[in-house]
């Protein structure tokens, strides 16, 4: 996909970080424009095989629009996102719930007040980053957008609790996660939160990745748009 941004593109600075996590550092990989001048911050949360170099190439394309974009690898406590995806899935699954969205959160809070942020914060995340995304949403008022993409849905009775303004991008051919958009969407509207719903007709679950079959290049491109543009207008870059 054209949009692949390379590991050393001089136009970024890239590394691999740590943050104060809840209990322990989250190790995180960090990218922003090289420019001297401070920008809003984006949190980016992977699906479940965690930080994959995959995410890491979309939390470059994010950067290059002109944020600092942080993707914290999930299974830090349990000592990292191992090579092997089955191992990862496994060890995804054994993470306590509260603790790892407190250190996705604790992730916003790095952002928020790191000295090149401006102090806005939007939150992205893919399939199981994508329910985490909902997840940091309800649990903190520090992010200003959500951009869930084909992620369970919080909780209907935590809707509420959102104060971000909401971009949830879904695929048409994925019965098991749409079967929660009318409520979710009555949810918001009922708590008068700013939200757009779009559904991608024939996209499959996944299908911004494109490093696997799943990838659908119309739809990919045409959510990407939506999302950068959302954060674009709701984080001031």
């Amino acid at each position: 996909m054209s949009s692949s941004v390379p590991s050393d593109d001089p136009r970024l600075i890239s590394k691999d970080i740590t943050y104060p996590g809840e209990t322990e550092e989250i190790q995180a990989y960090y990218t922003r424009p090289k420019k001297n001048q401070k920008f809003p911050g984006v949190v980016v949360i992977s699906e479940i095989w965690g930080l994959v170099p995959h995410i890491e190439d979309v939390t470059r394309r994010v950067a290059l629009e002109g944020f600092i974009a942080l993707a914290p690898d999930p299974l830090s406590p349990l000592g990292g996102t191992p090579e092997d995806a089955g191992e990862a899935v496994k060890m995804m699954r054994e993470l306590d719930g509260d603790e790892t969205t407190k250190n996705l959160i604790a992730a916003v809070e790095y952002l928020k007040t790191h000295p090149q942020s401006t102090g806005k914060v939007g939150v992205t995340g893919f399939c199981w980053g994508g329910g985490m995304t909902g997840a940091v949403a309800v649990n903190t008022p520090d992010v200003q957008a959500a951009v869930p993409f084909y992620g369970r849905q919080p909780a209907l009775e935590d809707v509420p609790k959102i104060k971000a303004s909401v971009l949830a991008h879904y695929a048409g051919e994925d019965e098991r996660i749409n079967a929660g958009i009318p409520d979710f969407k009555a949810a918001l509207e009922k708590a008068s939160i700013e939200h757009e719903i779009y559904v991608y007709e024939g996209a499959r679950h996944g299908f911004y990745n494109d490093t696997r079959s799943i990838y659908n290049e119309e739809a990919s491109k045409l959510a990407w748009k939506r999302t950068i543009d959302f954060f674009k207008e709701k984080l001031g870059v």
